[in-house]
């Protein structure tokens, strides 16, 4: 049986940080398992082929959330990244760090280990931005970040229309003031090539004698002795088998819809559901899979009065001239990440710091397709969703087969807070638009159209045609409290040698979107292991 003092558990944002961090010292010998492939595809560096990449199985894992009332019960699928780097392979490479306030809310639950303070220190370690090093920033880390460079009339409108509304226009849209905002955001892309977290983290330190990278490796469970664990168990018919053992520690990080999962599996977790699939208890965790926290957003679209936008970029000809241009050069429309514009503003005066967030972009998908084409005539959309919503989900393993996906119970807009914020949201859209400077650019709203305006009407509209962020959390939720699945740590509770560093231990989501947040909390972390 192999041996190394750490496996790490998923190559996604988590993982590869930790592989990078925890492999430092030579004298540690480190395991990154990752159940999917290799992130070498063209269309994986190429941003956008970001498209291709989410709909090919090889590449995506395609989780079935549950048909209920906030999904117009039918089922939808939650995808996240199965090849190195996780889904930082297959995001939209927006690159958004959440506020500090979040953080700070974050220590108030767990410990003063996850104010912002540290937070920021984190940040600054893991960033090489374009902007360069600032107090605020980082310049010299192994992420590479950039700025959109392809800036036109209507994206100036775009951000002229948040100015208009009051918002400060900035030119480091993440500057840590928990202030509305409005201006081109950061992305993971830097040369025109995605920057995931196994390029950025993983690939510049494989020569490392003391770092053995396994891919196509599905972990099945972890083996304990008594309460501690000290290793792991292959699932078979993925190219790898066995078992591996852990002299330290087995840390987690295979992300919120999978972490519960191999807990689960591995006997820590709710007693009733453990023992109905004769899975042995070695932990009666009730809240393991419990408290999933999701963004759901709605994607109005507008028509535009003249021809500013991308949707021809990306058909015929235009296509293949523009995927040429990128091919010889690595600029054009194909690398451009999926949205670039970010606005971060307030639902009310009475707001502490902004609730909502839009992502915009000049361009606009055709319904008709179900998102899976763009429209003819030429549009402007954005991605609109309440940054901190209230209501929780779950997922739970359905049997002891780690290749069956689990059931995922979304529960979107369970609460009349989440209701209320999500109408108000499409009407901040609305108001957005028709500012001075963007409002002759648009010819009429096409989606969801100018006759939904009453509060059933919009929440349908969010049901029928609304989307998941990608942005999940909280199913293995890190606290002070003795019910927590880890404690502030991330070790998990009632054994030893074992941690969850993922995306699912955070008690709520930071402002935005989830990669930036991740690999932060993952840097901090290997800070917290170290020091044991």
């Amino acid at each position: 049986m192999a041996e190394f003092d750490y496996i790490i558990v998923g190559a996604g944002a988590a993982g590869c940080v930790l592989a990078y961090r925890l492999s430092a010292n030579p004298d540690v010998r480190v395991a990154l398992l990752e159940a999917g492939g290799k992130d070498d595809s063209y269309f994986v560096k190429m941003p956008k082929g970001l498209a291709k990449v989410m709909q090919d199985p090889q590449c995506t894992w395609l989780y079935p959330a549950q048909p209920e009332e906030g999904n117009a019960h039918a089922e939808e699928l939650w995808a996240r990244g199965r090849l190195m780097g996780g889904s930082s392979s297959i995001n939209g490479m927006m690159y958004v760090r959440g506020q500090p306030a979040d953080f700070d809310e974050i220590a108030a639950q767990s410990s003063p280990d996850w104010a912002w303070e540290h937070i920021a220190g984190a940040y600054r370690a893991l960033e090489n931005h374009e902007l360069g090093a600032a107090p605020t920033r980082g310049g010299a880390g192994p992420l590479r970040l950039s700025l959109p460079d392809r800036r036109s009339e209507l994206t100036e409108a775009v951000i002229d229309a948040g100015v208009s509304m009051g918002l400060p226009r900035k030119e480091d849209v993440n500057q840590p003031d928990d202030a509305p905002a409005v201006g081109y955001a950061s992305r993971t892309i830097w040369k025109g090539q995605r920057q995931s977290a196994s390029r950025a983290f993983v690939d510049p330190v494989r020569g490392r004698g003391n770092l053995t990278v396994i891919s196509n490796a599905t972990v099945d469970r972890v083996l304990f002795d008594g309460t501690r664990a000290v290793g792991v168990a292959l699932a078979s018919g993925d190219g790898q088998s066995g078992e591996l053992q852990a002299r330290r520690e087995v840390i987690l990080a295979c992300g919120t819809l999978a972490s519960p999962g191999i807990l689960q599996r591995s006997g820590v977790g709710p007693r009733a559901l453990l023992e109905s699939l004769g899975i042995a208890v070695v932990q009666d965790s009730p809240q393991v899979g419990q408290n999933l926290i999701e963004h759901r957003g709605i994607l109005p679209q507008w028509r535009l009065g003249r021809e500013l936008s991308d949707n021809r970029e990306y058909t015929g000809l235009r296509l293949l001239k523009n995927t040429l241009q990128y091919v010889l050069r690595r600029s054009g429309p194909m690398s451009s990440a999926a949205y670039e514009i970010g606005v971060w503003l307030k639902s009310s005066p009475q707001a502490p710091r902004p609730d909502v967030q839009f992502l915009v972009a000049p361009f606009t998908f055709d319904y008709a397709t179900h998102r899976q084409g763009l429209e003819k005539h030429a549009g402007m959309g954005m991605v609109a969703y309440p940054l901190r919503p209230d209501s929780r989900g779950s997922v739970h393993i359905r049997s002891r087969d780690p290749h069956q996906l689990p059931e995922l119970k979304a529960n979107y807009r369970a609460s009349e807070h989440d209701r209320k914020l999500m109408v108000r949201t499409l009407q901040l859209a609305r108001e957005f638009v028709a500012q001075s400077p963007l409002a002759p650019y648009i010819a009429e709203e096409t989606f969801p159209g100018a006759d939904c305006v009453s509060e059933e009407q919009i929440l349908a509209a969010y049901d029928s045609h609304g989307s998941c962020g990608y942005h999940a959390v909280g199913s293995c939720r890190m606290g002070s409290d003795a019910e927590s699945v880890v404690d502030p740590a991330l070790r998990v509770r009632g054994v030893s040698g074992l941690r969850v560093v993922d995306a699912s231990i955070f008690p709520q989501i930071p402002a935005g979107n989830t990669n930036g947040p991740t690999m932060a909390m993952a840097w901090r972390a290997a800070d917290l292991i170290l020091a044991d």
